[in-house]
């Protein structure tokens, strides 16, 4: 289990009313959940507004994971979003969708913490475990006594992942050796488990579970994570650079349903989908932060909100907002049907990443010089929109995918 008491947290500071939960909801996408999703909301919401807001600034700058909100992540009962069973919510997808954006309105790096341990890790086992796997690593994942990580991005191949370079290799008693380097790895130097991806000695792609990289009485041999620093977005959150080197697995750390790229892409498709309304997130908190201080913050003897050209700026990011709601609202519809694909999740991700790039830069703009200050907190998401933006498929692959399912051609080479 990984420790998170041994870290002491910083100083809560009054939280800022420009980081407060505004409720924007402009076609009342809310009023499809049910009475228990709509109470999950409410708690991520208070969580974001108590408990993140207040030292979200503090640890982005200081680029140092927040481990003591992980505490309150798990009281939220969130973790494992839409699967059932083993001890995981089983919200609709919507349900799921929301949360996420909600997270993110609160803070990007707690919103990546999630994506990676509800989004990647947890769907990966769900979707492609067997069911010993599931009730083995699902269980703990659940309740948060151990934290789940992702490994499929690598070194030389960032959106080209079909250049898997990671191998997997047979032993004599069934086990596996697993030999390779991955970055840009969400929670590699916290997490308690690890889905890495490999292929094996036939070529095949396989999901392999590596327990307990880190923080372990006895590291496993070969494995070692080392946190990427200098980023500019999504500075609290830790990702690694691991290096596997021989790292030894039992035969049954295989995920059972995990053989091919269409495999992957399963796991991908339901986790792109988050990403789309973790963007959402990002550019509602930036909107709402914009409102806020339109309203309260003077020029010329009157609120910045009686100009003509700040209204109209708020009513453009509105609309953005609102046609991402709706975009979102949509594909969570077609994932509950069975019927969503990876091109129905590019071009979600497509279009919120760049609808919250422009938002969050229109409000940085309402706030003026003030709007590169972190404590004014729109600062902060306009930085971590750029994360976004880019981490599970840039903008150019997503629009190659999508490009693709329109045409019948691969333009990829």
């Amino acid at each position: 289990m990984t420790d998170l008491t041994n870290t002491i947290p910083l100083e809560m500071p009054h939280g800022n009313d420009l980081a407060m939960s505004r409720g924007t909801d402009f076609f009342h996408v809310a009023e499809q959940l049910n009475e228990r999703e709509r109470e999950v909301l409410r708690r991520v919401r208070e969580y974001c507004d108590t408990q993140v807001a207040p030292v979200a600034n503090e640890y982005w700058e200081r680029a140092e994971f927040p481990i003591p909100l992980v505490e309150g992540y798990r009281k939220l009962e969130v973790a494992g979003g839409a699967l059932s069973g083993y001890g995981c919510p089983g919200l609709s997808p919507l349900a799921e969708g929301m949360v996420a954006a909600e997270l993110a309105r609160g803070d990007g790096s707690i919103a990546t913490f999630n994506a990676v341990h509800s989004g990647l890790a947890m769907t990966a086992i769900g979707l492609l475990g067997s069911e010993e796997q599931k009730q083995r690593w699902l269980v703990p994942m659940a309740a948060v006594d151990k934290i789940g990580a992702f490994a499929l991005t690598e070194p030389e191949h960032g959106s080209d992942v079909v250049r898997l370079s990671t191998r997997a290799r047979r032993q004599a008693d069934g086990g596996w050796t697993l030999h390779g380097r991955k970055r840009w790895i969400g929670n590699g130097t916290l997490a308690d488990i690890v889905v890495v991806w490999a292929r094996d000695d036939d070529g095949e792609v396989g999901a392999f579970v590596v327990e307990h990289p880190a923080g372990a009485a006895n590291p496993v041999p070969g494995y070692r994570a080392e946190r990427i620093t200098g980023k500019a977005a999504n500075r609290a959150v830790w990702q690694a650079q691991i290096e596997l080197d021989g790292v030894r697995v039992e035969p049954d750390a295989r995920l059972a349903h995990a053989r091919t790229w269409d495999d992957t892409g399963r796991v991908l498709a339901t986790s792109r989908q988050t990403v789309a309304w973790e963007g959402l997130g990002h550019a509602v908190a930036a909107y709402e932060g914009a409102v806020t201080y339109a309203l309260r913050r003077e020029q010329f003897g009157r609120p910045l909100a009686r100009f003509q050209l700040v209204q109209d700026k708020l009513s453009h990011m509105l609309a953005d907002i609102t046609a991402m709601q709706t975009m979102c609202t949509r594909l969570s519809q077609l994932h509950a049907e069975g019927r969503v694909d990876l091109p129905h999740a590019a071009l979600a991700k497509l279009v919120t990443a760049s609808a919250a790039r422009r938002v969050c830069g229109m409000a940085r703009d309402v706030l003026g010089g003030n709007g590169i200050l972190l404590d004014h907190h729109v600062a902060r998401h306009h930085a971590d929109i750029e994360a976004v933006y880019t981490y599970e498929g840039t903008d150019s692959v997503q629009s190659l995918i999508v490009g693709r399912a329109v045409t019948g051609i691969s333009a990829f080479v």
